[in-house]
């Protein structure tokens, strides 16, 4: 491969195990309320979108993500709770986003099919 052409290849799960999602074991730490974990195959677009939407629990004292380098296609996520276990925490954030982006999708999909109507209604009147 040559240095203008770029390596566009991403890792399947296959590739890193059967799971899209690790946690990171801390040796010696048995606080649940603080976990890592490695989303395989994720960038910004979820880390950034879940670290907002756990961020706004009142349970979290801590939560980011970090891309280890860019060539990985992998985020590292921390949850730190007051007392909540971690992983709690991160499967509230994701079914609380999957929520958020249902939403999102459905008023899009509403919003697309008034149009269609509106714009079929005028072009049946003009004729």
């Amino acid at each position: 491969m040559s240095k203008k052409e770029k390596d566009t290849t991403k890792i399947t799960p296959a590739e890193v195990g059967s799971h899209r999602l690790e946690v990171i074991e801390t040796p010696g730490e048995e606080d649940e309320t603080c976990k890592t974990f490695v989303f395989h195959n994720e960038d910004h677009t979820l880390g950034n979108s879940l670290r907002y939407i756990i961020m706004k629990n009142p349970d979290v004292k801590f939560c980011g993500y970090s891309v280890p380098h860019p060539s990985e296609h992998k985020i590292n996520f921390r949850v730190q709770t007051y007392g909540k276990p971690a992983v709690d925490i991160l499967k509230k954030g994701l079914k609380d986003l999957n929520g958020a982006c249902e939403h999102v999708l459905r008023t899009f999909e509403n919003s697309v099919s008034e149009f269609k109507n509106r714009n079929t209604s005028s072009e049946m009147d003009t004729s």
